[in-house]
C-alpha cells in the first residue's frame, strides 16, 4: 500500500472526521474529510480517492444509500473501494451494507488501529494481485462477455443473451468479477478469499464455497454438473470458457 492512497472520510460528526484524519495522517495516508453526501460527491468528482470510510448513520442520505448510488453511478468512481461505520451493532445493517456494495464493515466503537488494518487489508486487494495471478487484458473493458452472459462492471449486474439484467449482491459480483478477469486460471480457495476479501480462507469457513455456489444459480449452471465454473478437487475453482470484451 503506497503513502500516497487517498482517503475520504464521510460522517457527520466533525469530531469522528477529525479524529480518524489525524490518525490515519500519522500512517503515512492522505485523508480528506466529508460531512454528507453532498461533499462526498464533489470530493468524488474533484481528487482521486482510493478508499471511502463512509458512515451509515447520518442525517438525509444515509451511508447504505450513498453506497448503493455511488455502486450504480457510470463515474470513474463507481468502484472506489467503500468501508462502512455505524453504531449499530446490527447483523442486518452488516449484511445490508455489503448487499449495497460496501467492500467492509466496522461497528462502532473501535479503536482507530483496527480500521487502519481494515482499510490497508482493502487496499491490498484492491491495488495488488497474489503474485503469480495477472488479469486477462480483457479485464479493463466495462462489460465482459463469457458463455452467453455480460457482466457490466461499472453497474455491477449480469446481462443474459435477451437483454435481460440479472441482479447481484456486492459480494457475488465481487467473486464473479474476479472469475471474469482471470479465466481459464485455477483459483485457490486462499486467492479468492484474498481478492474478493482481503484475507485467508480459515479451514472451517466455507463462505466461498456458499458464494461459488451462489453464483452458478445466477448463471443457471448446473450446481451436479458445472460447465462455466468448475470445481477442481483439492485445488479450487475455474471459470472454463473464454472471457472477451462486449
Amino acid at each position: 500500500m503506497s503513502g500516497q492512497d487517498h482517503i475520504l472520510i464521510v460522517d457527520d460528526d466533525r469530531d469522528i472526521r477529525t479524529l480518524l484524519a489525524d490518525y490515519l495522517e500519522k500512517q503515512g495516508l492522505r485523508c480528506t474529510v466529508a460531512a454528507n453526501g453532498r461533499e462526498m460527491r464533489t470530493e468524488l468528482d474533484t481528487h482521486r480517492i482510493d478508499l471511502i470510510v463512509l458512515d451509515i448513520m447520518m442525517p438525509g442520505e444515509d451511508g447504505l444509500s450513498l453506497c448503493r448510488n455511488l455502486r450504480a453511478s457510470a463515474t470513474p468512481a463507481a468502484n472506489t473501494p467503500v468501508l462502512m461505520l455505524t453504531a449499530r451493532g446490527d447483523d442486518m445493517d452488516r449484511i445490508l451494507g455489503l448487499e449495497m456494495g460496501a467492500d467492509d464493515y466496522l461497528p462502532k466503537p473501535f479503536v482507530p488501529r483496527e480500521l487502519y488494518a481494515r482499510i490497508r487489508a482493502i487496499l491490498r486487494r484492491a491495488n495488488a494481485l497474489p503474485p503469480n495471478l495477472s488479469a486477462a487484458p480483457a479485464a479493463q473493458a466495462r462489460e465482459l462477455r463469457f458463455a452467453h452472459w455480460r457482466l457490466d462492471t461499472v453497474a455491477r449486474h449480469l446481462i443474459d443473451q435477451d437483454g435481460t439484467i440479472v441482479a447481484l449482491s456486492g459480494a457475488e459480483y465481487r467473486i464473479l468479477n474476479v472469475f471474469v478477469t482471470h479465466p481459464q486460471k485455477i483459483l485457490s480457495r486462499d486467492q479468492l478469499m484474498e481478492l474478493t476479501q482481503g484475507r485467508e480462507a480459515d479451514v472451517f469457513d466455507r463462505s466461498i464455497d456458499l458464494l461459488v455456489s451462489r453464483v452458478r444459480q445466477r448463471l443457471g449452471d448446473n450446481a451436479r454438473e458445472p460447465t462455466i465454473i468448475k470445481t477442481v478437487r483439492n485445488e479450487g475453482y475455474i471459470l472454463t470458457c473464454e472471457v472477451t470484451p462486449a
